[in-house]
Protein backbone atom coordinates (compact mmCIF):
# COMPACT_ATOMS: atom_id res chain seq x y z
CA UNK A 1 0.00 0.00 0.00
CA UNK A 2 1.15 3.54 -0.73
CA UNK A 3 0.95 5.97 2.15
CA UNK A 4 0.69 9.73 2.46
CA UNK A 5 2.32 11.58 5.36
CA UNK A 6 0.32 14.42 6.90
CA UNK A 7 2.12 17.00 9.03
CA UNK A 8 1.09 20.07 10.98
CA UNK A 9 3.41 22.15 13.15
CA UNK A 10 2.83 24.00 16.39
CA UNK A 11 5.64 26.49 16.87
CA UNK A 12 6.47 28.40 20.03
CA UNK A 13 8.27 31.69 19.37
CA UNK A 14 9.55 33.49 22.46
CA UNK A 15 8.64 37.14 22.01
CA UNK A 16 11.29 39.84 22.19
CA UNK A 17 10.23 41.58 25.39
CA UNK A 18 12.29 42.71 28.34
CA UNK A 19 9.73 41.49 30.87
CA UNK A 20 7.37 38.54 31.16
CA UNK A 21 3.85 38.14 29.85
CA UNK A 22 2.06 39.04 33.09
CA UNK A 23 4.80 40.33 35.40
CA UNK A 24 7.74 42.72 35.45
CA UNK A 25 10.37 39.99 35.91
CA UNK A 26 13.22 39.91 33.39
CA UNK A 27 13.30 37.50 30.45
CA UNK A 28 17.11 37.65 30.02
CA UNK A 29 18.66 34.28 29.26
CA UNK A 30 21.30 32.61 31.43
CA UNK A 31 20.53 34.03 34.89
CA UNK A 32 21.07 31.82 37.98
CA UNK A 33 18.10 29.50 38.67
CA UNK A 34 15.04 31.21 40.18
CA UNK A 35 16.69 34.65 40.19
CA UNK A 36 14.13 35.98 37.68
CA UNK A 37 10.93 34.63 39.23
CA UNK A 38 8.80 37.22 41.04
CA UNK A 39 5.71 36.81 43.21
CA UNK A 40 3.42 36.62 40.15
CA UNK A 41 5.57 33.96 38.47
CA UNK A 42 5.62 31.69 41.51
CA UNK A 43 1.88 32.25 42.13
CA UNK A 44 1.94 33.63 45.65
CA UNK A 45 -1.58 34.14 47.07
CA UNK A 46 -3.28 37.40 46.12
CA UNK A 47 -1.07 38.35 43.15
CA UNK A 48 -2.70 39.46 39.89
CA UNK A 49 -1.44 39.30 36.30
CA UNK A 50 -0.89 42.46 34.23
CA UNK A 51 -0.70 42.01 30.45
CA UNK A 52 2.51 42.99 28.63
CA UNK A 53 1.60 45.43 25.84
CA UNK A 54 4.78 44.76 23.87
CA UNK A 55 3.82 41.07 23.60
CA UNK A 56 0.46 42.05 22.12
CA UNK A 57 2.20 44.33 19.63
CA UNK A 58 4.42 41.41 18.54
CA UNK A 59 1.35 39.25 17.93
CA UNK A 60 -0.30 41.97 15.83
CA UNK A 61 2.90 42.37 13.79
CA UNK A 62 2.84 38.65 13.08
CA UNK A 63 -0.82 38.74 12.08
CA UNK A 64 -0.11 41.52 9.58
CA UNK A 65 2.95 39.70 8.22
CA UNK A 66 1.13 36.43 7.43
CA UNK A 67 -1.77 38.17 5.75
CA UNK A 68 0.09 40.39 3.31
CA UNK A 69 -0.18 43.46 5.53
CA UNK A 70 -3.95 43.16 5.95
CA UNK A 71 -5.35 43.16 9.49
CA UNK A 72 -8.43 41.10 8.65
CA UNK A 73 -7.07 38.14 10.60
CA UNK A 74 -6.19 40.18 13.71
CA UNK A 75 -8.93 39.80 16.32
CA UNK A 76 -10.20 43.09 17.66
CA UNK A 77 -11.33 41.22 20.77
CA UNK A 78 -9.61 38.17 22.23
CA UNK A 79 -9.77 36.36 25.55
CA UNK A 80 -7.21 34.77 27.83
CA UNK A 81 -8.07 31.38 29.28
CA UNK A 82 -6.76 29.07 31.94
CA UNK A 83 -5.36 25.78 30.64
CA UNK A 84 -5.51 23.52 33.66
CA UNK A 85 -2.98 20.78 34.31
CA UNK A 86 -0.60 19.88 37.10
CA UNK A 87 3.13 19.74 36.58
CA UNK A 88 5.95 20.58 39.03
CA UNK A 89 7.23 23.54 36.96
CA UNK A 90 3.75 25.13 36.70
CA UNK A 91 3.26 26.95 40.04
CA UNK A 92 -0.36 28.02 39.43
CA UNK A 93 -1.38 24.53 38.24
CA UNK A 94 -2.69 26.27 35.12
CA UNK A 95 -1.16 28.08 32.16
CA UNK A 96 -2.59 31.35 30.94
CA UNK A 97 -3.17 30.95 27.20
CA UNK A 98 -5.80 31.71 24.56
CA UNK A 99 -8.25 29.13 23.31
CA UNK A 100 -11.60 29.99 21.72
CA UNK A 101 -10.72 33.58 20.83
CA UNK A 102 -7.03 33.89 19.82
CA UNK A 103 -5.48 37.17 18.75
CA UNK A 104 -4.67 35.93 15.21
CA UNK A 105 -6.83 33.67 13.04
CA UNK A 106 -5.73 32.39 9.65
CA UNK A 107 -2.97 33.61 7.37
CA UNK A 108 -0.49 31.65 5.27
CA UNK A 109 3.22 31.03 4.70
CA UNK A 110 4.86 30.41 1.33
CA UNK A 111 7.55 27.73 1.10
CA UNK A 112 9.77 26.55 -1.76
CA UNK A 113 10.54 22.81 -2.09
CA UNK A 114 12.23 21.31 -5.16
CA UNK A 115 11.75 24.58 -7.01
CA UNK A 116 7.98 24.62 -6.45
CA UNK A 117 6.12 27.11 -4.27
CA UNK A 118 3.47 25.90 -1.86
CA UNK A 119 1.21 27.78 0.53
CA UNK A 120 0.91 26.48 4.09
CA UNK A 121 -2.24 27.70 5.78
CA UNK A 122 -2.17 28.88 9.38
CA UNK A 123 -4.96 27.99 11.78
CA UNK A 124 -4.17 30.54 14.46
CA UNK A 125 -1.53 32.28 16.52
CA UNK A 126 -2.20 32.90 20.18
CA UNK A 127 -0.44 34.46 23.14
CA UNK A 128 0.50 32.43 26.18
CA UNK A 129 3.03 32.17 28.97
CA UNK A 130 5.80 29.60 29.18
CA UNK A 131 6.23 27.15 32.05
CA UNK A 132 9.34 26.70 34.18
CA UNK A 133 11.90 23.95 33.80
CA UNK A 134 12.59 20.73 35.69
CA UNK A 135 16.32 20.25 36.22
CA UNK A 136 17.66 16.72 36.65
CA UNK A 137 21.40 17.07 36.02
CA UNK A 138 23.57 17.39 39.11
CA UNK A 139 20.95 16.10 41.54
CA UNK A 140 20.76 12.72 43.29
CA UNK A 141 17.39 11.12 44.05
CA UNK A 142 15.47 14.33 43.32
CA UNK A 143 14.99 17.07 40.70
CA UNK A 144 15.26 20.83 40.88
CA UNK A 145 12.78 23.40 39.57
CA UNK A 146 13.96 26.57 37.81
CA UNK A 147 11.15 29.10 37.38
CA UNK A 148 13.12 31.70 35.44
CA UNK A 149 11.18 30.85 32.25
CA UNK A 150 7.80 30.73 34.01
CA UNK A 151 5.70 33.51 32.52
CA UNK A 152 7.98 34.16 29.53
CA UNK A 153 5.84 35.49 26.62
CA UNK A 154 5.22 33.07 23.78
CA UNK A 155 3.37 33.23 20.49
CA UNK A 156 2.14 29.76 19.59
CA UNK A 157 1.71 29.49 15.82
CA UNK A 158 -0.43 26.58 14.63
CA UNK A 159 -0.43 25.43 11.01
CA UNK A 160 -3.03 23.44 9.16
CA UNK A 161 -1.96 19.84 8.34
CA UNK A 162 -0.83 20.94 4.87
CA UNK A 163 2.68 19.46 4.77
CA UNK A 164 3.32 16.10 3.13
CA UNK A 165 7.00 15.43 3.82
CA UNK A 166 9.72 16.14 6.34
CA UNK A 167 11.34 18.39 3.72
CA UNK A 168 8.20 20.53 3.49
CA UNK A 169 8.00 20.74 7.28
CA UNK A 170 11.61 21.93 7.50
CA UNK A 171 11.05 24.47 4.70
CA UNK A 172 8.00 25.82 6.55
CA UNK A 173 9.84 25.96 9.90
CA UNK A 174 12.77 27.80 8.29
CA UNK A 175 10.44 30.28 6.58
CA UNK A 176 8.63 30.92 9.86
CA UNK A 177 11.93 31.26 11.73
CA UNK A 178 13.10 33.81 9.16
CA UNK A 179 9.82 35.74 9.34
CA UNK A 180 9.67 36.17 13.13
CA UNK A 181 13.27 37.42 13.10
CA UNK A 182 12.62 39.61 10.05
CA UNK A 183 9.75 41.49 11.72
CA UNK A 184 11.62 41.76 15.02
CA UNK A 185 9.36 39.76 17.32
CA UNK A 186 11.70 36.85 18.19
CA UNK A 187 15.48 36.41 18.20
CA UNK A 188 15.06 32.86 16.86
CA UNK A 189 17.81 31.40 19.07
CA UNK A 190 16.97 27.71 18.98
CA UNK A 191 19.79 26.72 21.34
CA UNK A 192 18.27 28.93 24.05
CA UNK A 193 14.73 27.69 23.40
CA UNK A 194 13.48 30.89 21.76
CA UNK A 195 12.07 28.97 18.79
CA UNK A 196 10.92 25.38 19.06
CA UNK A 197 8.48 23.17 17.20
CA UNK A 198 6.02 20.42 18.00
CA UNK A 199 5.25 18.22 14.97
CA UNK A 200 1.89 16.48 14.61
CA UNK A 201 2.46 13.49 12.34
CA UNK A 202 0.00 10.97 10.91
CA UNK A 203 -0.19 8.72 7.87
CA UNK A 204 -3.09 7.66 5.65
CA UNK A 205 -3.56 5.59 2.51
CA UNK A 206 -2.64 7.59 -0.59
CA UNK A 207 -5.75 9.17 -2.09
CA UNK A 208 -7.72 9.14 1.18
CA UNK A 209 -9.14 12.39 2.50
CA UNK A 210 -9.59 11.07 6.04
CA UNK A 211 -6.88 12.04 8.52
CA UNK A 212 -5.05 9.28 10.37
CA UNK A 213 -4.41 9.21 14.11
CA UNK A 214 -1.69 11.72 14.93
CA UNK A 215 1.18 11.60 17.34
CA UNK A 216 2.77 14.85 18.53
CA UNK A 217 6.58 15.07 18.69
CA UNK A 218 7.41 17.67 21.35
CA UNK A 219 10.08 20.34 21.70
CA UNK A 220 12.19 19.98 18.55
CA UNK A 221 14.81 22.71 18.74
CA UNK A 222 16.76 22.20 15.51
CA UNK A 223 15.78 21.84 11.88
CA UNK A 224 17.91 18.70 11.60
CA UNK A 225 16.14 17.05 14.53
CA UNK A 226 12.77 18.11 13.10
CA UNK A 227 13.53 16.33 9.81
CA UNK A 228 14.95 13.22 11.49
CA UNK A 229 12.05 12.94 13.95
CA UNK A 230 9.35 13.22 11.30
CA UNK A 231 11.00 10.69 9.01
CA UNK A 232 11.40 8.18 11.83
CA UNK A 233 7.88 8.71 13.18
CA UNK A 234 6.24 8.36 9.75
CA UNK A 235 8.19 5.19 9.00
CA UNK A 236 7.28 3.78 12.42
CA UNK A 237 3.58 4.50 11.92
CA UNK A 238 3.57 2.90 8.46
CA UNK A 239 5.39 -0.18 9.75
CA UNK A 240 2.94 -0.45 12.67
CA UNK A 241 -0.13 -0.22 10.44
CA UNK A 242 1.22 -2.63 7.84
CA UNK A 243 1.97 -5.06 10.66
CA UNK A 244 -1.68 -5.02 11.73
CA UNK A 245 -1.18 -2.64 14.67
CA UNK A 246 -3.11 0.49 15.60
CA UNK A 247 -1.83 4.02 16.16
CA UNK A 248 -2.77 5.51 19.51
CA UNK A 249 -2.92 9.29 19.85
CA UNK A 250 0.06 10.22 21.98
CA UNK A 251 2.74 12.75 22.85
CA UNK A 252 6.24 11.52 22.01
CA UNK A 253 9.79 12.74 22.46
CA UNK A 254 12.63 12.48 19.97
CA UNK A 255 15.90 10.94 21.13
CA UNK A 256 18.58 12.45 18.84
CA UNK A 257 21.26 10.04 20.07
CA UNK A 258 19.24 7.01 18.98
CA UNK A 259 17.41 8.77 16.16
CA UNK A 260 13.99 7.55 17.30
CA UNK A 261 10.80 8.74 18.96
CA UNK A 262 9.41 7.26 22.17
CA UNK A 263 6.03 7.74 23.82
CA UNK A 264 5.84 10.09 26.79
CA UNK A 265 2.10 9.97 27.47
CA UNK A 266 -1.20 9.38 25.72
CA UNK A 267 -2.32 12.57 24.06
CA UNK A 268 -4.81 14.81 25.80
CA UNK A 269 -7.63 16.58 23.97
CA UNK A 270 -8.71 20.15 24.63
CA UNK A 271 -11.50 19.13 27.01
CA UNK A 272 -8.94 17.44 29.26
CA UNK A 273 -7.46 20.84 30.07
CA UNK A 274 -10.82 22.31 31.24
CA UNK A 275 -10.27 25.66 29.51
CA UNK A 276 -12.24 28.59 30.90
CA UNK A 277 -11.80 32.39 30.66
CA UNK A 278 -9.30 33.73 33.17
CA UNK A 279 -11.31 35.81 35.68
CA UNK A 280 -8.26 37.96 36.51
CA UNK A 281 -7.81 39.27 32.96
CA UNK A 282 -10.22 41.45 31.01
CA UNK A 283 -10.85 40.68 27.33
CA UNK A 284 -8.09 42.12 25.13
CA UNK A 285 -9.38 44.94 22.91
CA UNK A 286 -7.24 45.98 19.92
CA UNK A 287 -8.08 49.34 18.36
CA UNK A 288 -7.83 50.26 14.69
CA UNK A 289 -5.52 53.13 15.64
CA UNK A 290 -3.09 50.76 17.32
CA UNK A 291 -3.11 48.41 14.32
CA UNK A 292 -2.44 51.32 11.95
CA UNK A 293 0.48 52.50 14.10
CA UNK A 294 2.01 49.03 14.05
CA UNK A 295 1.46 48.66 10.29
CA UNK A 296 3.40 51.86 9.59
CA UNK A 297 6.38 50.50 11.53
CA UNK A 298 6.48 47.19 9.63
CA UNK A 299 9.45 46.53 7.30
CA UNK A 300 9.04 45.35 3.71
CA UNK A 301 8.06 41.69 4.06
CA UNK A 302 10.16 38.77 2.77
CA UNK A 303 7.61 37.76 0.09
CA UNK A 304 7.71 41.23 -1.45
CA UNK A 305 11.51 41.32 -1.34
CA UNK A 306 11.72 37.84 -2.95
CA UNK A 307 9.45 38.88 -5.81
CA UNK A 308 11.56 41.99 -6.40
CA UNK A 309 14.75 39.91 -6.51
CA UNK A 310 13.24 37.44 -8.98
CA UNK A 311 12.14 40.34 -11.17
CA UNK A 312 15.79 41.47 -11.14
CA UNK A 313 17.13 38.14 -12.36
CA UNK A 314 17.45 35.86 -9.34
CA UNK A 315 16.08 32.33 -9.50
CA UNK A 316 13.41 31.39 -6.91
CA UNK A 317 16.03 29.37 -4.98
CA UNK A 318 18.48 32.30 -4.96
CA UNK A 319 15.74 34.70 -3.85
CA UNK A 320 14.83 32.39 -0.95
CA UNK A 321 18.50 32.15 0.01
CA UNK A 322 19.03 35.91 0.05
CA UNK A 323 15.84 36.51 2.06
CA UNK A 324 16.77 33.87 4.65
CA UNK A 325 17.24 36.80 7.00
CA UNK A 326 16.59 40.51 6.87
CA UNK A 327 20.28 41.19 7.53
CA UNK A 328 21.36 39.16 4.49
CA UNK A 329 18.78 40.89 2.27
CA UNK A 330 19.88 44.30 3.54
CA UNK A 331 23.52 43.41 2.81
CA UNK A 332 22.53 42.45 -0.74
CA UNK A 333 20.61 45.69 -1.27
CA UNK A 334 23.48 47.77 0.12
CA UNK A 335 25.95 45.97 -2.17
CA UNK A 336 23.71 46.40 -5.21
CA UNK A 337 23.36 50.14 -4.53
CA UNK A 338 27.13 50.49 -4.17
CA UNK A 339 27.61 48.54 -7.42
CA UNK A 340 25.33 50.89 -9.34
CA UNK A 341 22.80 50.52 -12.12
CA UNK A 342 24.70 47.69 -13.83
CA UNK A 343 24.70 45.50 -10.71
CA UNK A 344 24.37 41.80 -11.54
CA UNK A 345 22.35 40.33 -8.70
CA UNK A 346 23.00 36.65 -9.56
CA UNK A 347 26.76 37.25 -9.36
CA UNK A 348 26.45 39.16 -6.08
CA UNK A 349 24.30 36.34 -4.72
CA UNK A 350 26.99 33.81 -5.58
CA UNK A 351 29.57 35.84 -3.63
CA UNK A 352 27.29 36.36 -0.62
CA UNK A 353 26.06 32.75 -0.48
CA UNK A 354 29.50 31.32 -1.31
CA UNK A 355 32.82 32.78 -0.10
CA UNK A 356 31.27 35.36 2.24
CA UNK A 357 28.95 32.86 3.91
CA UNK A 358 31.81 30.36 4.27
CA UNK A 359 33.99 32.93 6.00
CA UNK A 360 31.20 33.98 8.34
CA UNK A 361 30.55 30.36 9.29
CA UNK A 362 34.25 29.68 9.89
CA UNK A 363 34.48 32.54 12.37
CA UNK A 364 30.96 32.18 13.80
CA UNK A 365 29.99 35.69 12.70
CA UNK A 366 26.69 37.17 11.57
CA UNK A 367 26.59 39.10 8.31
CA UNK A 368 26.48 42.55 10.00
CA UNK A 369 29.91 41.60 11.42
CA UNK A 370 31.35 40.80 7.98
CA UNK A 371 34.97 41.89 7.50
CA UNK A 372 34.15 42.61 3.84
CA UNK A 373 31.77 45.53 3.49
CA UNK A 374 29.08 45.86 0.80
CA UNK A 375 31.16 48.61 -0.82
CA UNK A 376 34.21 46.34 -0.99
CA UNK A 377 32.22 43.48 -2.47
CA UNK A 378 30.79 45.88 -5.05
CA UNK A 379 34.32 47.05 -5.99
CA UNK A 380 35.40 43.42 -6.42
CA UNK A 381 32.46 42.60 -8.69
CA UNK A 382 33.16 45.70 -10.74
CA UNK A 383 36.71 44.51 -11.50
CA UNK A 384 35.46 41.05 -12.45
CA UNK A 385 32.91 42.57 -14.82
CA UNK A 386 35.41 44.82 -16.62
CA UNK A 387 37.87 41.96 -17.13
CA UNK A 388 40.51 43.21 -14.69
CA UNK A 389 40.26 40.03 -12.59
CA UNK A 390 39.83 36.38 -13.42
CA UNK A 391 37.72 34.26 -11.07
CA UNK A 392 40.86 32.86 -9.44
CA UNK A 393 42.32 36.33 -8.96
CA UNK A 394 38.99 37.56 -7.58
CA UNK A 395 39.07 34.92 -4.85
CA UNK A 396 42.59 36.01 -3.91
CA UNK A 397 41.40 39.63 -3.72
CA UNK A 398 38.39 38.62 -1.60
CA UNK A 399 40.64 36.80 0.87
CA UNK A 400 42.88 39.87 1.06
CA UNK A 401 39.88 42.11 1.69
CA UNK A 402 38.76 39.80 4.49
CA UNK A 403 42.25 40.11 5.97
CA UNK A 404 41.88 43.90 6.02
CA UNK A 405 44.07 44.91 3.07
CA UNK A 406 41.60 47.43 1.65
CA UNK A 407 39.34 47.54 -1.37
CA UNK A 408 39.76 45.70 -4.67
CA UNK A 409 41.70 48.41 -6.52
CA UNK A 410 44.24 48.83 -3.72
CA UNK A 411 44.85 45.08 -3.51
CA UNK A 412 45.12 44.69 -7.31
CA UNK A 413 47.70 47.48 -7.43
CA UNK A 414 49.65 46.16 -4.44
CA UNK A 415 49.78 42.56 -5.63
CA UNK A 416 50.01 43.18 -9.36
CA UNK A 417 46.95 41.09 -10.06
CA UNK A 418 45.63 42.81 -13.16
CA UNK A 419 44.41 40.26 -15.70
CA UNK A 420 45.97 40.30 -19.17
CA UNK A 421 43.16 40.93 -21.64
CA UNK A 422 45.15 42.55 -24.41
CA UNK A 423 44.35 40.37 -27.43
CA UNK A 424 47.57 41.24 -29.26
CA UNK A 425 49.76 40.20 -26.34
CA UNK A 426 47.77 36.99 -25.81
CA UNK A 427 48.00 36.14 -29.53
CA UNK A 428 51.81 36.29 -29.36
CA UNK A 429 51.98 34.10 -26.24
CA UNK A 430 49.58 31.54 -27.76
CA UNK A 431 51.70 31.41 -30.94
CA UNK A 432 54.81 30.74 -28.82
CA UNK A 433 53.05 27.97 -26.85
CA UNK A 434 51.76 26.30 -30.04
CA UNK A 435 55.21 26.41 -31.61
CA UNK A 436 56.88 24.94 -28.51
CA UNK A 437 54.34 22.13 -27.94
CA UNK A 438 54.00 20.30 -31.26
CA UNK A 439 53.11 16.98 -29.59
CA UNK A 440 50.13 18.45 -27.67
CA UNK A 441 48.97 20.24 -30.83
CA UNK A 442 49.07 16.97 -32.76
CA UNK A 443 47.23 15.12 -29.96
CA UNK A 444 44.49 17.79 -29.81
CA UNK A 445 43.94 17.60 -33.56
CA UNK A 446 43.68 13.83 -33.16
CA UNK A 447 40.75 14.32 -30.79
CA UNK A 448 42.45 14.26 -27.40
CA UNK A 449 40.78 17.04 -25.37
CA UNK A 450 43.26 16.76 -22.51
CA UNK A 451 45.96 18.05 -24.84
CA UNK A 452 44.04 21.31 -25.22
CA UNK A 453 43.90 21.77 -21.46
CA UNK A 454 47.66 21.28 -21.38
CA UNK A 455 48.12 24.07 -23.93
CA UNK A 456 45.87 26.39 -21.93
CA UNK A 457 47.92 25.57 -18.85
CA UNK A 458 51.13 26.49 -20.68
CA UNK A 459 49.71 29.90 -21.60
CA UNK A 460 48.56 30.52 -18.03
CA UNK A 461 52.01 29.49 -16.78
CA UNK A 462 53.69 31.87 -19.21
CA UNK A 463 51.52 34.74 -17.99
CA UNK A 464 51.85 33.75 -14.31
CA UNK A 465 48.10 33.08 -14.19
CA UNK A 466 47.17 36.58 -15.34
CA UNK A 467 45.79 35.76 -18.79
CA UNK A 468 42.04 36.03 -19.34
CA UNK A 469 41.07 32.31 -19.45
CA UNK A 470 38.16 32.76 -21.83
CA UNK A 471 40.25 34.75 -24.29
CA UNK A 472 43.00 32.13 -24.11
CA UNK A 473 40.50 29.37 -24.91
CA UNK A 474 39.04 31.29 -27.83
CA UNK A 475 42.42 32.25 -29.34
CA UNK A 476 43.90 28.76 -29.04
CA UNK A 477 40.86 27.08 -30.61
CA UNK A 478 40.85 29.53 -33.48
CA UNK A 479 44.56 29.14 -34.17
CA UNK A 480 44.56 25.35 -33.86
CA UNK A 481 41.63 25.03 -36.24
CA UNK A 482 43.03 27.49 -38.80
CA UNK A 483 46.38 25.68 -38.95
CA UNK A 484 44.93 22.16 -39.13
Amino acid sequence: MKWEIVIGLETHAQLSTQSKMFSGASTAFGAPPNSQACAVDIALPGVLPVLNGRAVECAIRFGLAVNGGSAENVSRRSIFARKNYFYPDLPKAYQISQYEMPIVKGGAMAILVDGKEKKIRLTRAHLEEDAGKSVHEGFHDFSGIDLNRAGTPLLEIVSEPDMRSAEEAVAYAKALHSLVRWIGICDGNMQEGSFRCDANVSVRPAGSDKLGTRREIKNLNSFRFLEQAIKYEAAWQIETLEGGGKIEQATVLFDPDRGETRMMRTKEDAHDYRYFPDPDLLPLAVSETWIDEIRTSMPELPDARRKAYMASGLSPAQAVLITSSREVADFMDHTARARGSDARLPDLTNWIAGPLSARLNEENLEIPQSRVSPEQLASLDRRIADGTLSSKMAREVFDAMWAGEGDADAIIEKRGLKQISDSGELEKICDQVIAANAKQVEDYRAGKDKAFNSLVGQVMKATKGKANPQQVNDILKRKLVSRA
